[in-house]
């Protein structure tokens, strides 16, 4: 397991108005966090284009690409030359026809170590994303990178508390939870369930969320963008409500050690009794 200190960084922003632009723009905030001495980074769910999901509409089809693909190569040259790891949230292609809501992780040599795909889709008003995305099937993986072992866990994903610990069960130190989420939905739950979650598997989260209404719908995503540690405290201020923002945190992975010896949950599971939590 790895120890000491993880300089971490997370993004926060707005639309731009096409992929191109989203993507030099999320290419700045990776050198600007590098510049500020950050060692890995998470962007926030399908970086490159707008929340579509707002809308049922064949034509953002054509934002689904490969994972790995062009934009997977694109940051693996920029995350060989800063030297950091990347977590990248996309549109994938398998085949024509077959579309995940996919977060591709690649470690700090530029290396492509994986991708996670989102396993809990919604479908309810203005997150229409059955439309769009078949449910995940490559379980829980945890990523062994330059900075330690990395989770990922997807928007509506945190709503559910099996994968949080499958995650933990798996090793994670640090989860990025990227999302897109409105405040009209669920802004009484985001300071609540990832801190809560952090707490229960003992590692430490990044939770991110756009910023700004974009034209598609009415959904104000609200920003609050943060690290939350193992003991549930948030690791310097949450991100602005309004205004795109890059965030920079120092992460010691010590606690980890601290916290799993106070806190015996791994040891003190009953997964003899839980059958019935997964019966038919």
């Amino acid at each position: 397991m790895t120890t000491g200190v993880v300089r971490a960084a997370l993004v926060q922003t707005t639309w731009t108005g096409d992929k191109e632009s989203m993507i030099k723009a999320h290419e700045d905030y990776a050198r600007d966090a590098a510049a500020q001495g950050a060692k890995v980074i998470c962007f926030q769910e399908l970086f490159y284009g707008p929340y579509f999901c707002q809308v049922q509409d064949a034509a953002y089809y054509e934002y689904a690409e490969s994972v790995p693909g062009p934009t997977t190569e694109r940051f693996q040259a920029l995350a060989a030359e800063l030297g950091m790891v990347m977590i990248l949230p996309m549109y994938e292609q398998e085949q024509p026809g077959v579309l995940y809501n996919t977060a591709a992780v690649v470690d700090a040599d530029g290396k492509y170590l994986g991708k996670y795909r989102k396993n809990h889709i919604p479908q309810v008003k203005g997150f229409w994303e059955k439309f769009y995305f078949r449910p995940g099937n490559l379980g829980y993986p945890v990523f062994d990178t330059a900075v330690g072992k990395v989770g990922v866990y997807i928007c509506y994903d945190r709503h559910f508390p099996e994968g949080w610990r499958a995650l933990g069960l798996n090793g994670a130190q640090i989860v990025f939870n990227p999302s897109a989420t409105s405040r009209g939905l669920s802004s009484y739950l985001w300071q609540l369930e990832q801190p809560a979650s952090a707490v229960a598997n003992e590692y430490f989260i990044g939770a991110i969320n756009r910023v700004g209404v974009e034209e598609l719908g009415d959904n104000d995503f609200y920003g609050q963008t943060y690290f939350v540690d193992p003991e549930g405290k948030f690791v310097g201020e949450v991100a602005d409500t309004h205004h795109p923002e890059l965030i920079v945190r120092d992460l010691d992975l010590s606690l980890l050690g601290t916290v799993r010896d106070r806190w015996q949950f791994f040891r003190d599971r009953r997964p003899d009794s839980y059958d019935g939590l997964v019966a038919p």
